[in-house]
């Protein structure tokens, strides 16, 4: 037996979870969760850091707009992680972990223009509900519908997030560019 095997055989004897769903399609899901984890984490980090560095005549509104923002990426941790657990997969163990299976970019930018600040995050929320709607593809596959109903309300709030974010980056009053 393997390193790798006997790692996986102690984390199903002592991490599994009974499921009547099929294991390995669940296996597609927890990893897909696992990546969005990540991508939530780094998204709330990046919303904390714009957040805290936010300036300029428009100070107050996007500060409060990106407090509210990060409070519900948050938010979505421990659903996200516990929901892994409960179909029998694991989830993220470290800093490490999720910078590697993050696609959102990072900013440690010394400044960075509210204007970009927004952009950026609009990109990022973006890039976030992509990433949910390819695990409810899984989900549907696994017919796992109790994670893909949670994924559903996700991807709803990262629309509102990226719709927010849009009509503060608006150019002129009306104008789509």
């Amino acid at each position: 037996m393997t390193k790798t095997t006997a790692s996986q055989a102690h984390i199903r004897e002592y991490l599994g979870t009974p499921s009547d769903l099929d294991a390995k399609k669940l296996h597609a899901v927890t990893a897909g969760l696992a990546d969005v984890l990540a991508d939530v984490f780094a998204l709330y980090i990046k919303t904390k850091n714009f957040h805290w560095h936010m300036s300029g005549r428009h100070f107050r509104d996007y500060h409060l707009l990106l407090d509210e923002q990060s409070q519900e990426l948050f938010a979505m941790t421990d659903p996200l992680a516990e929901r892994a657990r409960k179909v029998g997969g694991t989830t993220l163990h470290s800093i490490g972990e999720i910078s590697r299976k993050t696609v959102i970019a990072d900013n440690d930018a010394e400044y960075v223009t509210p204007e970009d600040m927004l952009a950026e995050l609009r990109e990022d929320n973006q890039t976030l509900v992509r990433r949910l709607r390819a695990v409810h593809d899984l989900c549907d596959e696994a017919h796992d519908v109790a994670t893909a109903s949670l994924i559903e309300n996700w991807i709803d709030e990262g629309e509102r997030r990226t719709w927010f974010l849009f009509e503060s980056t608006r150019p002129a009053f009306g104008k789509n560019d």
